[in-house]
């Protein structure tokens, strides 16, 4: 019988269309999964409400788990909200690897914002409009370098 351990093994494989190294596991998307012996249901939260890329990580989802059950049920919820919080550390690396600075806002606590480049605290927001809704533009003033983070959701 499937489990829901299988099909959160099965999402693992399944990558960020905008970030196309880290998994939506990685990224704590993956809310929760329900298997019956017939049917799988996914619950996956929004980085953000106006994400474009929903629609392909839904049929994505779909596509991971279609072979474990002859019914598979994917929707996007709200609640709880996603936060950067439920980043894991496997998606911090990636995310910095990519060139884009992991967040770091813990609840109730702002920190600096890293370059992803040279490690420097040194960093500024240039502009809260990044290439996604979720995405800003930075720049590290000690390496130069310009770079994106994530708009941090309290």
């Amino acid at each position: 019988m499937v489990t829901a351990a299988h099909v959160r093994e099965a999402l693992a494989a399944v990558k960020d269309p905008e970030i196309p190294t880290c998994s939506i596991t990685d990224l704590g998307i993956v809310h929760d999964v329900r298997v019956t012996a017939e049917r799988i249901e996914i619950d996956l939260l929004p980085t953000f409400a106006g994400c474009p890329a929903l629609d392909v990580i839904k049929r994505d989802v779909e596509q991971a788990a279609c072979d474990l059950a002859p019914e598979v049920e994917v929707r996007f919820v709200n609640a709880p909200p996603w936060t950067s919080d439920r980043l894991n550390d496997d998606a911090n690396d990636s995310l910095k690897a990519f060139g884009i600075s992991p967040p770091l806002l813990q609840i109730g606590r702002a920190h600096n914002v890293t370059c992803p480049y040279c490690g420097s605290d040194q960093t500024v927001e240039e502009s809260a409009f990044g290439p996604t809704p979720c995405r800003t533009v930075r720049y590290c003033n000690s390496c130069r370098n310009p770079f994106e983070g994530f708009k941090t959701k309290r």
